[in-house]
């Protein structure tokens, strides 16, 4: 598919490129250069997927650059809304914010990755973004979060944080009593504030952000002003860090 979409971006930035040219040219004149050109990429049609390769690179960088532009107007939201969880160095020399669903696969692989990364590199902040987007299990595991760091601080957050991205059955309210209970928090209470305007409002305001950033999948990352979307494993986290310091 993305072979497909490259050839037929490539096509009409040719077409477009001889426009002039071409139309200037007879019926035949058209008719015998579009031949030719067809012959010669038929016989050379390395030339063809390095001018696809060319493009994809441009289509990636332009990307890259906008993704920078996204996580620089949003940075201050990104780092200081007032709710999301702060974790690591506070003073560390780095940032890093990750979208999460508690139901993502992907998410789930990245996490042990993510902590070793925080824990081993001693200078970087992280900051966890509520954002779930995988149906109904996902919005009832993000709401018991959130509910819980506004009933009981950041370090029960981050206890049922750190339970939820491991949890293996399903959410259900049975589940998160049980986790609940596990770190010694009032089940009750933490569902009572499940439903409340606060939290439907941080979730809210997490969705509108990173609609405004793009974010269709999670994980998404901001390493400092860089966005990676999806996920990275440690090695490649740690050099995106090395990037960051260099460039600061």
């Amino acid at each position: 598919m993305r072979l497909a979409t490259s050839i037929a971006a490539l096509t009409l930035t040719a077409t477009s490129a001889f426009a002039v040219d071409l139309d200037a040219m007879t019926d035949g004149e058209r008719d015998a250069f579009r031949a030719e050109v067809r012959a010669y990429l038929l016989d050379n049609p390395e030339v063809l997927m390095e001018a696809i390769g060319v493009l994809e690179n441009r289509q990636a960088q332009a990307e890259a650059v906008r993704d920078e532009q996204m996580a620089q107007v949003n940075y201050n939201e990104l780092t200081n809304d007032g709710f999301s969880y702060q974790g690591g160095n506070p003073d560390g020399d780095v940032t890093i914010i990750e979208f999460i669903d508690y139901r993502c696969g992907f998410c789930r692989r990245a996490h042990p990755e993510v902590a070793e990364l925080v824990e081993t590199d001693g200078n970087i902040r992280i900051i966890t973004k509520e954002f779930p987007i995988l149906g109904e299990q996902s919005v009832m595991a993000s709401r018991f979060a959130v509910a819980t760091k506004l009933i009981a601080g950041d370090d029960a957050y981050k206890d049922i944080s750190d339970a939820l991205i491991s949890l293996r059955s399903d959410v259900s309210q049975a589940s998160l009593s049980a986790l609940a209970d596990a770190y010694g928090l009032d089940a009750e209470v933490i569902f009572d504030k499940m439903d409340s305007p606060e939290v439907g409002e941080i979730l809210a305001a997490n969705r509108a952000l990173g609609d405004r950033m793009q974010i269709t999948g999670t994980p998404t990352f901001v390493f400092g002003e860089q966005m990676v979307r999806g996920y990275v494993d440690l090695n490649q986290m740690r050099r995106i860090v090395e990037e960051e310091r260099s460039e600061g």
